[in-house]
């Protein structure tokens, strides 16, 4: 297994972590997308243990996944190896119907994260993230918190999640001025179905040195090439659960995508999901890429990624046939003054 820093931060990560959003019980549900977890405490502990067998560090929740559950389960799952791993969670999302049970405000914040700090069964949380941006506090109130988490020990690190480019922006430069700890990650939605945020979200965090950790790589499963045209949706998939899932507003171009990773699985004799997820791991500036696993063939499968690597033509075939519609100014940008408008780089060798 290969580590990244996290930004400039000294904390180093797995370029492979575990995603929490699949672990709940049979009745968990939560106030945002409904019953998402349905991997109780024994799986779990299996799913935790091949992860750690195979050089994982990081493990992710959030307090909204199966309304605690996750938290619950995860905390139970790692047991004394808490004390050799990372934990990192969020929150701003609804965990009840008060006005304060949701949002970035001082008021939300203190408490949920000592509330995750009881559910986690542990005494600090290593990276504490806000899952959503909250327009409606200021951005200040929202850092103090977060700082004075900090500075009174409950958490190590900060970071973000889900945020546009200006209001991760605003953040960094508000604690910069303020003197406060600031955001060290930025998790984001990106797959070769899922690109939009190369035009700002991504040049943002490499300016600013917040180091960027990738889910949905495998887009709700779509990329595992389990999809095919005009054949029925699989039964049991996350699309079930949420129809409209980030990044496929063009199943068309998905399909074409699909085809191309096919290709290039077969000729590396290895499955289509791997090449997803390689492809997400190629690029420098992705420091970790979140999985999420409801089986253990699903989580094996998916750490057979880290054998092999894209050839640099693979990735700008890949690169090629996902490429996403620039809007404008970057369309402008690019053609009228490419000189100055460097492209990201593309691949990590």
């Amino acid at each position: 297994m290969d580590y990244s820093f996290l930004g400039r931060s000294g904390l180093s990560v797995s370029r492979l972590a575990f995603g929490g959003a699949t672990l709940g019980g049979p009745d968990s549900a939560d106030l945002a997308v409904g019953r998402i977890g349905v991997v109780e405490l024994p799986l779990a502990q299996r799913l935790t243990g091949l992860c750690l067998d195979a050089g994982i560090n990081y493990f992710d929740t959030a307090d909204v996944y199966s309304a605690g559950d996750s938290e619950t389960i995860l905390g139970q799952a790692l047991g004394a190896e808490r004390q050799n791993v990372l934990i990192g969670t969020k929150t701003s999302m609804p965990m009840g119907t008060g006005r304060h049970d949701r949002g970035a405000s001082r008021q939300h914040l203190i408490r949920a994260c000592e509330n995750s700090l009881r559910r986690l069964g542990t005494d600090w949380i290593d990276l504490y993230q806000i899952h959503y941006p909250d327009y409606l506090t200021p951005v200040e109130e929202t850092l103090r918190a977060l700082d004075d988490l900090v500075r009174s020990g409950k958490v190590r690190y900060l970071g973000c999640s889900n945020y546009s480019a200006w209001h991760m922006m605003r953040s960094t430069a508000a604690s910069d001025l303020l003197n406060l700890e600031r955001f060290v990650s930025h998790q984001i939605s990106f797959s070769l179905v899922d690109r939009d945020t190369e035009q700002e979200v991504v040049p943002a965090a490499i300016d600013q040195g917040v180091g960027l950790m990738a889910w949905g790589p495998l887009s709700g499963g779509f990329l595992t090439g389990k999809y095919r045209r005009d054949a029925p949706m699989p039964k049991g998939s996350r699309f079930e659960a949420l129809p409209n899932y980030p990044g496929l507003s063009d199943w068309e171009k998905g399909y074409a995508v699909v085809d191309a990773m096919r290709s290039i699985a077969e000729s590396h004799d290895r499955p289509v999901a791997e090449v997803g997820i390689n492809w997400v791991l190629r690029k420098p500036w992705i420091s970790a890429v979140i999985l999420g696993a409801r089986t253990e063939e699903q989580l094996k499968a998916n750490l057979r990624a880290t054998e092999w690597t894209l050839t640099e033509d693979e990735v700008a075939t890949l690169d090629a046939v996902s490429a996403p519609k620039i809007a404008y100014p970057y369309w402008v940008q690019q053609q009228i003054n490419a000189e100055r408008t460097p492209p990201l780089p593309s691949y990590r060798p």
